[in-house]
């Protein structure tokens, strides 16, 4: 089985029950918004909706790149969220950068997950099949609306 791309099922119940908090408007016992991370996951790895929380199995490692990936720094790097129409949506607001990585095993998905919340996994993100000697990995992030949004609930 391959890594699919999917929003985490148990991320959508999670919404539902106020774990999550993307936005400068937290309404919840905490008054700031997570810390969300991005890690990167090998082609052989099987990370997709039925995943529930960040693990090391089937992660990349090599030169430059640190287990657990890189940090989105809250709500500094995530668009508050908004709906159009039934569409519920947010997306960070810079590319997810990996500076001087070497990563020789083919990988090919991002999992986003919620560090402050015991690592729950957001969603699973796929691209074609990379690898990368000594560069930069730069994942660029789509337009923020209903219909390309890096997180969209419908």
């Amino acid at each position: 089985m391959a890594n699919s791309q999917a929003i985490a099922t148990s991320f959508k119940v999670e919404v539902l029950n106020g774990i999550h908090a993307f936005g400068t408007s937290v309404v919840r016992a905490a008054t700031t918004a997570d810390s969300f991370k991005a890690a990167l996951y090998l082609t052989t790895a099987t990370i997709g909706a039925a995943s529930t929380a960040y693990t090391a199995t089937g992660e990349v490692s090599g030169t430059g790149y640190t287990a657990g990936g890189v940090d989105l720094t809250g709500a500094v790097d995530w668009i508050a969220p908004a709906s159009s129409g039934t569409t519920a949506f947010s997306t960070c607001t810079a590319s997810i950068v990996y500076t001087t990585v070497t990563l020789t095993t083919a990988f090919d998905a991002v999992m986003i997950y919620n560090s402050t919340q015991s690592n729950k996994m957001v969603g699973c993100y796929t691209f074609g099949s990379q690898t990368i000697t000594a560069g930069i990995l730069t994942l660029t992030m789509p337009t923020n609306d209903s219909s390309t949004g890096l997180m969209r609930i419908s």
